[in-house]
């Protein structure tokens, strides 16, 4: 046989094997953990990692992932609630630095301040009406007062804390976001100072106050994000709780408020879809620029202003299930956690 002869066996025994294997919307030659799909409008476009953090699940399970921060190690730090390891650290690609905690059956809420020189968290179990403050390692530092015990509360009331914000005094507010729906403001030594908010429909109450974040983006007047999932709404107040103004994102069932830079982003749980009632699976990710503005929804639709007021927002590409959380590092990369996501680890979004 002539070598012309095998050279032509060899190339097309080959195009047949590639032809005989399911691309699934991609090339042989791509890489699994990278996606061509691209998210994103106008200046925030994002490229899928969709397997960043992906992990054994024998070793490093997970049932949801809530929350991630970003260390001044330039770790990211996750919370879950899967009390084989409630915190999962990586570093940026995505590998597996360390693992702990076993307490925490409910792990919602994941804070970080740098207190002095040092690192610390607060971690809110709702199920468990905790928020705790711990190091970076695990070390638990204090724990602060249920309302209920310091007479703030009635017997009566629920409190399960979802999240919690510091001030650069080193006030806490803790947004009670599956209990009764009241922020309440301790001092930096648990101290109770006040508590504002409440269930309601008023312009000052909350529905489903799920996160809370310090606003500090006008260092002349630092304020207090607070979210109204239910009202598709962040609300704004001082800090010392009197009401300011609303930002309504309408279709929006917005998640906490993350700001960096100038910007806010935050995961969105659920969009409302046929019949404007909210929908499962039909999260993404919303980013609002310096004057609130929603300028980017990666995995939903290009937000639209009609005279001067924002349009229903919906999901546009089913990526995500329900986005939970949003930790954004020094490049403006973002990593989405997920709740009820079929158990899947974290998603990167590569900007672009």
């Amino acid at each position: 046989m002539t070598n012309s002869r095998r050279d032509f066996i060899k190339k097309t025994a080959l195009a047949s094997t590639v032809l005989s294997v399911p691309s699934y919307g991609f090339t042989i030659l791509k890489k699994p953990e990278l996606s061509n799909q691209i998210i994103g409008h106008g200046n925030f476009k994002y490229r899928v990692h969709k397997s960043w953090g992906n992990l054994d699940p024998n070793t490093t399970p997970i049932k949801n992932c809530h929350e991630m921060v970003l260390d001044s190690k330039g770790r990211l730090i996750m919370v879950t609630d899967e009390t084989k390891n409630n915190i999962i650290i990586y570093d940026k690609s995505g590998k597996l630095i360390k693992t702990w905690g076993h307490e925490y059956k409910s792990g919602h809420g994941l804070t970080l301040f740098n207190e002095g020189e040092e690192d610390v968290l607060f971690i809110c179990d709702p199920n468990g009406g905790k928020v705790i403050k711990t190091t970076v390692d695990g070390k638990v530092l204090t724990e602060l007062p249920n309302p209920k015990k310091i007479g703030v509360y009635t017997e009566k009331m629920r409190y399960k804390p979802t999240e919690t914000a510091i001030a650069p005094n080193g006030d806490i507010y803790v947004s009670d976001g599956y209990g009764s729906d009241w922020i309440l403001q301790f001092n930096k030594n648990g101290e109770f100072i006040r508590k504002f908010g409440g269930k309601g429909h008023k312009d000052e109450q909350l529905n489903n106050a799920h996160g809370v974040a310090i606003d500090d983006r006008d260092p002349n007047n630092i304020t207090l994000l607070c979210t109204s999932r239910v009202h598709n709404s962040f609300k704004r107040f001082t800090l010392d709780g009197k009401y300011i103004s609303t930002i309504y994102l309408p279709g929006a069932y917005v998640c906490r408020p993350v700001v960096d830079g100038e910007n806010i982003y935050s995961g969105v749980c659920w969009s409302r879809m046929k019949y404007l009632e909210r929908v499962p699976d039909s999260g993404f990710v919303t980013i609002l620029d310096r004057n609130d503005k929603v300028v980017s929804n990666p995995g939903g639709e290009k937000p639209k202003y009609k005279g001067g007021e924002l349009q229903l927002m919906l999901q546009n590409t089913p990526l995500f299930n329900h986005c939970h959380d949003v930790c954004v590092d020094e490049d403006k990369n973002l990593y989405v956690c997920q709740w009820n996501a079929n158990k899947s680890y974290p998603i990167k979004l590569e900007r672009i």
